[in-house]
């Protein structure tokens, strides 16, 4: 498997539309792309991170913009981003509810 984590910084009153926007863009790449979901944080010195999980990094690659507006509600809110980091999974533990 494969992941990435993203981080932002959030302008000032802009949560809510990056939590909404995040929120749509991330179905529609489970449904049209096929990533594995994504899980997003509000990080204790104020930023915002997002991780996703894919089954592979061609599966990732090939995915383009199944949501334009919710990718533009995410830029609306978005103040800073900060470089991506890509993720080799060599082993997972991370327990999902239900489980």
């Amino acid at each position: 498997m494969f992941a990435v984590v993203y981080r932002w910084r959030v302008a000032p009153g802009k949560e809510q539309l990056l939590i909404d926007g995040w929120h749509r863009v991330t179905e529609a790449i489970h449904r049209e792309c096929g990533s594995l979901g994504s899980r997003l944080h509000r990080a204790d010195d104020g930023t915002w991170v997002a991780y996703a999980r894919w089954p592979d990094r061609e599966t990732r690659e090939k995915c383009g913009t199944p949501d334009p507006e919710g990718e533009a509600m995410m830029r609306e809110a978005i103040a800073e981003y900060f470089p991506e980091t890509r993720l080799d999974i060599v082993d997972d533990l991370l327990a999902e509810p239900g489980r």
